[in-house]
């Protein structure tokens, strides 16, 4: 603005302020008063003579007057100088306390907001490229030549896991776990946490809250969510049996629910448990493997993978470069992504994420690459939207999750049953179906918590026998995943319960009766898994068959079992 606008601005806004002030003036007696400063030649005289003097300390170019409209600024302001700015403000703050607040404020919120943009977006770019770099590691392997191989760990990973457990007096074979525990027990009374959950249970479900509370209180004394593994089992029980004694079961687990981990760290859990424990990786490696030789072996050039809870597709990487390597080339490609739908208006913005993540790989491996996102209710899905063709091998993939449709005691028509259903009408070249080992999908609350706690009991002391205790990442394992679970298990009832495990032998009756016939397994693959257990794990893993299924387990319990199916 110029200085002529300036004054106008000025003198207008001290008329305004004085006819507020005073009440309305006489128009003669202010015109009058206007005249007399300006009219004198005293006064235009002082007044010109001021001004000289007052030149003489401006600059030459009169940079005070600036024509916003035609002005142009510096290349170097236009970069802009966070430091400059900053020293500024501390100038003027120090200097100038009743200076121009307004504007020193503006400027420092405009710098606040560029800085903390650029840092959003530094971290954004920082977060994609840490992803990419942990995919490589922990989903992709190379073999003893440095070139891509079919394996399914990341045996230096594997390694430094067994020397961190060894450091902390957990050899593979060795109960070290239990040994500190029997320490602990020397010091302190022993107290049996199982009986006084399941006790706490019964006052929980009699409605006894006074008996109940102080259970709790006295489970509370003697559990810890940075204990071994039966404290920190008894400390989310118990977190779950007070939301359910107070009725807000439902209400929790829905948070828990919409809490978005992010994918770097959902993959640092998951690398730590692939690292400790083989249920996952070997059950990847047993559906991967018969995909791809049922790919190798068949004459079409195209593959469509069907894959019910896709998530992340933390399963896929590996199997893309398997393919990449096959000795007539790699075939057409197609992923069709099934999840539940997300809250808000993006149902689908964690499933179509996974896909662009998923055709980076193609491209890199150079394996021609179609998906297509599924986000809806698995029991609505029509055989139309899948888009099969009789041209191309088509695969059915579901790990662990069929285990969250409700089944025949919620619904009168079973979600299970609608999509087994809808898969025997896809008629599949294969169906893999790995499935959590679980009988606490139980209507009768205290059989079902005895039943969670047994099962989960178990896996806490696995956890505690292959993980070190201070790592934080097992920490945030034992509360994101298991804590989640196990709060719809016992403070969730009817629909709101999605946790819902059966045994693989009940799983084999129901896909029998949806007119599925297993396969038989395949000796080499159980021999292979056997060794790598018996060579990189706790010696109380256990690898086992039954009735064509793949069984995992821990010190006897079945965790998890293995199958493959077609159409009877």
């Amino acid at each position: 603005m110029t200085s002529q606008t300036t004054s106008q601005w000025s003198f207008g806004s001290l008329k305004s302020v004085s006819d507020n002030v005073n009440g309305p003036m006489d128009s003669f007696a202010s015109s009058n008063i206007v005249s007399n400063i300006f009219s004198g030649s005293e006064s235009i005289l002082q007044f010109n003579r001021g001004v000289e003097e007052g030149s003489k300390f401006l600059p030459s170019n009169n940079q005070l007057i600036i024509d916003v409209e035609s002005y142009t600024f510096r290349p170097e302001l236009k970069e802009g100088s966070p430091e400059v700015l900053v020293k500024v403000e501390k100038d003027d703050v120090e200097n100038s306390p009743n200076g121009p607040r307004g504007r020193k404020n503006h400027q420092r919120e405009d710098s606040n907001f560029e800085e903390e943009r650029s840092s959003k977006q530094s971290a954004a770019y920082v977060e994609e490229d840490e992803l990419c770099e942990m995919f490589d590691r922990y989903l992709l392997c190379t073999d003893e030549t440095g070139q891509p191989g079919f394996c399914d760990i990341d045996e230096e990973e594997q390694i430094e896991v067994t020397k961190a457990s060894q450091r902390n007096g957990q050899p593979n074979g060795s109960s070290g776990g239990k040994t500190r525990a029997k320490k602990q027990g020397n010091k302190k009374k022993v107290v049996d946490l199982r009986t006084l959950l399941i006790n706490c249970a019964q006052s929980v479900i009699a409605g006894d809250s006074r008996t109940a509370n102080e259970q709790l209180k006295q489970i509370r004394q003697h559990s810890s969510p940075s204990g071994d593994g039966s404290q920190r089992l008894a400390d989310v029980f118990a977190n779950c049996l007070e939301a359910r004694l107070a009725g807000t079961g439902s209400q929790i687990y829905a948070a828990l629910a919409s809490k978005r981990m992010s994918a770097v760290d959902t993959l640092k859990a998951y690398q730590l448990y692939l690292s400790a424990c083989p249920f996952m990786k070997f059950s990847i490696f047993f559906a991967n493997r018969m995909i791809a030789d049922l790919a190798m072996k068949s004459a079409k050039k195209k593959l469509h993978i069907i894959d019910f809870g896709i998530l992340h597709g933390f399963q896929w990487p590996i199997l893309v470069q398997h393919l990449s390597c096959l000795p007539g080339g790699p075939p057409e490609l197609r992923i069709t992504g099934i999840e539940m739908p997300l809250s808000g208006f993006r149902p689908a913005e964690l499933v179509e994420e996974t896909g662009r993540r998923l055709a980076k790989y193609c491209e890199r491996f150079k394996v021609q690459f179609q998906y297509h996102a599924i986000a809806r209710k698995w029991e609505t899905i029509k055989i139309e939207d899948l888009n099969i063709f009789n041209d191309e091998v088509l695969a059915v993939n579901c790990l662990f999750r069929f285990k969250n449709l409700l089944d025949d005691t919620v619904a009168e028509n079973s979600p299970r049953d609608a999509v087994l259903k809808l898969i025997r009408k896809m008629n599949p070249d294969i169906f893999v179906h790995t499935v959590v080992n679980g009988s606490y999908n139980i209507p009768f609350f205290v059989t079902r918590f005895r039943e969670a706690l047994f099962h989960y009991s178990s896996l806490f002391d696995m956890i505690d026998n292959n993980m070190p205790r201070e790592d934080q990442q097992r920490t945030i394992f034992e509360q994101e995943f298991y804590g989640r679970e196990i709060m719809n298990v016992i403070a969730c009832e009817g629909s709101e319960r999605v946790e819902r495990p059966e045994t693989y032998k009940q799983w084999q009756a129901r896909n029998m009766r949806a007119g599925f016939r297993i396969l038989t397994l395949k000796q080499e693959l159980v021999k292979k898994a056997r060794g790598k257990v018996k060579r990189d794990h706790h010696k109380d893993f256990m690898i086992d068959e039954d009735g064509q299924w793949l069984l995992q387990g821990w010190k006897g319990r079945i965790f998890c079992a293995s199958s493959c199916w077609v159409i009877a």
